[in-house]
């Protein structure tokens, strides 16, 4: 199954759960928090522990900041597979990618696992790698979740984020919410009956504590110190109509909110917008790199 097959997939069962964008502890690291480190990471695979799981990062290798990207719902590292060597070569940064637990190589955790856990994991592979404070977030879909309770949780672990048509708190009112968790029941009730598979399961677990973990979600607020570019696809995750609108206005709320944010939309591009537009990814990445650390990211 190739890239694009297995998202429409993952994206469609949990169109809702994660509201339709895939809107789907501590780590023993080797470098201290408080201060970016002096050195890349070394290529290829880490395995990283964390709160007793492992979960795997992908290094290619290139100055800092590094370039963490972080897919959506059902999706693991292999959905940028196409647009790591593309951005390594047009930024010379150090790209990231990685598993979430339960997904690709990562290990799977057992009962609960919400954003708040993705983010705890993201931190300690950010810290083992020694990247913490010194690092661009990419964010796909539902990985929009686990950024903002990563700059909430942990402050200025990133020093900025480009934000891929990512599910975001404005977004969450009372009534989305329920109008979500009602489209998203047969879906989920039809997951169940076929064989599991990583994705599932991480979807089917999400819809559990649905309601409640985005009601919370909702609450929270993206820090004015970081940066922020949000990339908001031409379709949205819906197809049209009210939840399409709600999506569109949530990133216009939030790019508003602070002086140093940007809206850019996606013409011509489906959700899927590293897919589609990979060029537009990689030219808002190179804008953020050079807010934040090197010019042009070069």
């Amino acid at each position: 199954m190739n890239t694009r097959t297995r998202f429409r997939r993952a994206t469609g069962a949990v169109a809702a759960v994660a509201m339709a964008a895939g809107v789907l502890a501590a780590c023993a690291p080797t470098s201290s928090a408080s201060a970016p480190a002096s050195h890349a990471a070394d290529a290829g695979l880490h395995m990283i522990s964390n709160d007793g799981h492992r979960l795997a990062f992908h290094v290619t290798p290139g100055h800092r900041p590094a370039v963490v990207l972080d897919a959506g719902g059902g999706n693991d590292s292999t959905y940028w597979k196409k647009l790591v060597p593309v951005l390594s070569q047009r930024t010379g940064a150090e790209i990231i990618t990685y598993d979430r637990a339960g997904m690709g190589k990562s290990d799977r955790v057992p009962g609960p696992y919400g954003n708040k856990d993705a983010a705890s994991d993201l931190e300690a592979g950010l810290k083992a790698l020694e990247v913490s404070h010194d690092a661009v977030l990419v964010s796909h879909s539902q990985a929009g979740e686990v950024a903002t309770n990563l700059v909430n949780e942990y402050p200025g672990s990133v020093s900025g984020a480009v934000l891929v048509d990512a599910s975001l708190p404005q977004f969450y009112s009372t009534d989305e919410i329920a109008r979500i968790v009602s489209a998203n029941a047969p879906k989920i009730a039809a997951l169940k009956k076929h064989k599991p598979t990583k994705a599932s399961r991480q979807l089917i677990a999400m819809a559990k504590n649905y309601a409640p973990a985005h009601r919370r979600y909702a609450q929270l607020s993206w820090p004015a110190s970081v940066p922020a570019i949000a990339v908001v696809s031409a379709s949205t995750p819906y197809p049209a109509g009210l939840d399409a609108r709600r999506w569109r206005d949530a990133q216009a709320k939030f790019v508003n909110a602070a002086s140093n944010r940007r809206l850019v939309t996606a013409a011509h591009s489906s959700h899927d917008v590293p897919i589609d537009r990979p060029g537009l990814v990689v030219r808002q990445t190179r804008e953020m790199l050079g807010r934040v650390g090197r010019p042009n990211g070069s």
